[in-house]
């Protein structure tokens, strides 16, 4: 007569996720795209493009980070192939790596680009009356600084959808599968199933520098660009 063995379910253990910078710049991008909007709707143009050209820094940042953070920020931990993306989609359940999924990171590119277009166009845009401009507005036309501010106009329209898209998502995460997506962006921390690798942080000095950079570009850019 064979012998039954219960094997205990593994507990779940906290494991670290998202380093600080990671988390500062996704909760000050969500409160500067909010900003943006509200400066633009109360024409408070001046503030607008301060606003603008803080989102240009953190974009500048994060693009950094994404090649020297911590192992959860980096691009070539999760920009994977339309295999992996398949893969995925045909078993969420079985995903135990730490970080953006397959299926998110394509939803957070998707996001970057559309900002860092948006932020781009703000540089180059001037109000209808030429009075309030971008840093860079001097450096095209009028008629096709025009075009810039309708562009800017419709590119945020595309941005809010994803935007919403991107919030559906995190909740169909927590409604169905549990996962608690928004926690782990704030605490930094998540319980997950064991063995699960932790993520592995970089040094706080590679963070500073990063933003200094960033902070040097923008200045740049804000200076009206050329010459270096």
């Amino acid at each position: 007569m064979k012998r039954r063995t219960d094997r205990p379910i593994p507990e779940r253990v906290q494991v670290p996720v998202w380093d600080l910078p990671t988390r500062l710049f996704h909760w000050l991008l969500v409160a500067l795209i909010a900003f943006s909007w509200w400066t633009a709707e109360t024409e408070r143009l001046d503030w607008h493009i301060w606003s603008g050209l803080a989102i240009l820094t953190l974009l500048i940042f994060r693009l950094l980070w994404g090649f020297v953070g911590s192992s959860t920020a980096r691009f070539a931990s999760f920009v994977r192939g339309p295999r992996t993306v398949l893969a995925y989609v045909r078993g969420m359940h079985g995903w135990r790596a730490i970080g953006h999924t397959p299926l998110g990171a394509l939803s957070v590119l998707a996001l970057l680009l559309l900002i860092g277009a948006q932020t781009v166009l703000g540089l180059f845009n001037s109000d209808n009356d030429g009075l309030v401009e971008g840093p860079l507005a001097p450096l095209i036309s009028f008629d096709a600084s025009d075009l810039v501010h309708e562009l800017h106009d419709d590119v945020f329209d595309v941005l809010l959808a994803f935007i919403a898209l991107h919030v559906a998502a995190v909740l169909s995460y927590r409604l169905a599968l549990g996962k608690r997506l928004t926690r782990a962006m704030i605490t930094g921390h998540a319980q997950l199933d064991p063995p699960t690798e932790p993520m592995r942080p970089a040094r706080r000095w590679v963070a500073l520098l990063c933003l200094i950079v960033a902070l040097a570009i923008t200045r740049w850019i804000a200076g009206g660009a050329p010459p270096l």
